[in-house]
């Protein structure tokens, strides 16, 4: 018998790599090229990056940049990850808020990655 044990990767589209590496550095992923496809490490989880019309297969069978809805978990407070995102110029959409997670309550911001994919940045703090 198998269980579930967590999320490894998740798989982004994008029109424009530079801009998508760029906007997910600005969060705090750290960047490296794999070849064919960009991969985003944070915590122990990355995001793997396709670029539109060149994705590894297999793929999902509607491929859209601009479709995803993720939220990462932060250290620290929402608050300073709010007050250090707009320092790098980073627009906020929505926040901060209260919402319900995995582990409960919980407070978050919302942006649009260049793509316009919904990013929640979120803290239990």
């Amino acid at each position: 018998m198998y269980a579930i044990a967590k999320l490894d990767h998740l798989v982004i589209t994008t029109a424009n790599i530079g801009a998508c590496t760029a906007f997910y550095r600005a969060l705090g992923f750290e960047a490296r090229n794999a070849g064919e496809r960009w991969e985003l490490f944070a915590g122990d989880f990355k995001v793997n990056v396709h670029l539109l019309g060149h994705e590894l297969e297999p793929k999902a069978r509607a491929v859209q940049p601009g479709s995803a809805d993720v939220c990462f978990e932060i250290q620290g407070s929402i608050e300073d990850c709010r007050d250090e995102l707009e320092s790098r110029g980073l627009t906020i959409e929505l926040g901060i808020v209260e919402r319900h997670g995995v582990r409960g309550a919980m407070r978050s911001v919302y942006l649009r990655d260049p793509d316009g994919n919904l990013v929640e940045l979120c803290s239990y703090e």
